[in-house]
């Protein structure tokens, strides 16, 4: 696909373009993370019964999916900037909705509308494309990758502070206030990015797409209420693969698809977004064991019996070891190629869980746990936008980003079902409340670890690629705008003069 660039951009990106961009990752995690305190206390608060609180998180899920793919491809045709913009101003609107209802089908309308800030993720790791000199991209794109784990890292024990000792819509105020704030610093400092895809957005193709995810999402979310072998639950995935089937058919024969799945079948991007859904496994299972292992009481005979709060801390360092890596990351991928990282990232997570599989009887060894993990799914997670960049046209980064993204979050969705099923199964009940067990933790912990036996298969599947040797600008030299009015892709099969062949990472 052919793009064009709409002459210089207005502003070059100062120095705070980087940590702006990043920051709306964060509060994007933390617009996720917030009700995760008070998920066990919904059903009382807007007064319903517990499967249809389940819909508040649902809908976020389910409209991040159908926005990540959909703000992406529009980012690429009619402005990244533009687009994360909208992408954060129906968050605010959505986290005021819900700040001001106290019944279900505002607060779900509400957590629909902030879902769509999932596409913030794709957008901002576009914009730092299309503009970074090539020796910045590298760490750039790794922050805002692992955004999302900082933010999830520092909401947890914040939201349960908040949840503890203030009325629960301040956290909807909150991440109001918080996206808001973004908003403000990025119309001050981020400047539009020049590159344009051609063409024009593909209507039918987004709702297509949208409609299979749904169709995919729903039985996975809700197939612990409905049953597994439910026809409803059934119906709906066979439902999912006939959309979806009809989907690539159409979307083969467009000359401005939403997807472009010619490029999204090359091997680089294949295994790239195979290898994201099981990073994405292996995130939520940590995110979804260690806080109840420590919240669980003693008399248990294995829980912890931390507080919400302390749990929250402990778990922390999850999030804050992700954004510490980046840096780490530059330099390794600049060495050996984000082919390399990722493998590495891979092993680092599968270490972790190993090592949790006997480290589960004391607060500090959970702390261990938090800091191995978060370092070894901080270099996977950096890994993933760089390998993707590397493999596609500018003019399709936002789409393709956006695309990776939505792999995250599947490999989320199919852990959180996974494991709520097994935590459900393994449970003893004491007075009519399901308590999960060790065995339950410990089974969780397996299944994380062969998630990451799968995702270190694509990773070796993926095509090797040379580090490049010699920095240059990405978007703005006088080849890239060449190559953007002859519409190369940056990774053609042949290697170019300025080793374009050779991996983003200088």
């Amino acid at each position: 696909m052919t793009h064009t660039t709409t002459g210089s951009a207005a502003r070059r990106p100062g120095g705070a373009t980087v940590p702006v961009l990043a920051f709306a990752g964060i509060v994007v995690a933390v617009m996720q993370t917030l009700l995760v305190p008070v998920i066990k206390d919904l059903p009382a608060l807007l007064d319903t019964a517990p499967s249809n609180a389940t819909w508040v998180l649902t809908s976020t899920l389910l409209s991040g999916a159908v926005a990540t793919p959909i703000m992406g491809r529009l980012g690429d045709l009619y402005g990244k900037r533009r687009m994360l913009l909208a992408s954060l101003s129906v968050m605010v609107a959505g986290a005021l909705v819900s700040a001001l209802s106290s019944t279900l089908l505002p607060m779900i309308v509400g957590r629909t509308l902030q879902g769509f800030a999932m596409g913030a993720i794709p957008l901002g790791i576009g914009l730092m494309r299309d503009m970074l000199p090539r020796e910045k991209l590298a760490s750039a794109m790794a922050l805002m990758s692992s955004s999302i784990g900082v933010g999830g890292g520092l909401a947890l024990p914040a939201a349960a502070l908040v949840a503890q000792h203030a009325d629960w819509h301040a956290l909807f105020y909150g991440a109001a206030g918080l996206g808001v704030l973004s908003i403000a610093l990025t119309l001050l400092v981020v400047p539009e990015s020049p590159v344009r895809a051609e063409g024009t957005f593909d209507v039918l193709g987004a709702v297509g797409l949208s409609t299979g995810l749904v169709l995919f999402l729903l039985p996975i979310t809700k197939g612990s209420d409905w049953g597994w072998t439910d026809p409803t639950t059934l119906g709906l995935f066979g439902a999912s693969a006939v959309v979806l089937l009809l989907w690539g058919a159409m979307e083969l024969r467009l000359k401005a698809p939403l997807v472009d799945l010619r490029t999204t079948a090359r091997p680089a991007v294949l295994f790239t977004n195979l290898a994201s859904i099981m990073v994405g496994v292996s995130f939520y299972v940590v995110s979804l064991v260690l806080p109840q292992l420590l919240q669980l009481p003693t008399s248990t005979g294995y829980g912890l019996g931390q507080s919400m709060v302390r749990a929250g801390l402990i778990v922390a360092p999850l999030g804050l070891t992700m954004m510490l890596t980046a840096p780490v990351y530059a330099r390794l991928s600049a060495k050996y190629g984000p082919k390399v990282t990722l493998i590495i990232g891979m092993v680092i997570i599968g270490i972790g869980y190993g090592a949790g599989l006997g480290l589960m009887s004391a607060a500090w060894q959970s702390l261990v746990i938090a800091v191995i993990l978060g370092a070894g799914i901080g270099l996977a997670y950096s890994s993933l936008p760089a390998l993707i960049v590397g493999s596609v046209p500018a003019s399709e980064t936002g789409a393709a980003n956006g695309l990776n993204t939505l792999m995250r979050s599947i490999g989320t969705s199919v852990s959180s079902a996974v494991i709520g099923m097994v935590l459900a199964n393994t449970a003893h009940h004491v007075g009519g409340v399901a308590i999960p067990t060790m065995h339950g933790f410990r089974v969780s912990f397996v299944i994380a670890t062969g998630a990451v036996a799968a995702g270190l298969l694509m990773a070796f599947l993926l095509p090797g690629r040379r580090p490049a040797t010699k920095p240059s600008l990405v978007a703005s030299s006088e080849e890239d705008a060449a190559r953007a009015r002859t519409g190369d892709a940056p990774a053609a099969p042949a290697p170019s003069p300025r080793g374009e062949n050779a991996d983003v990472t200088a």
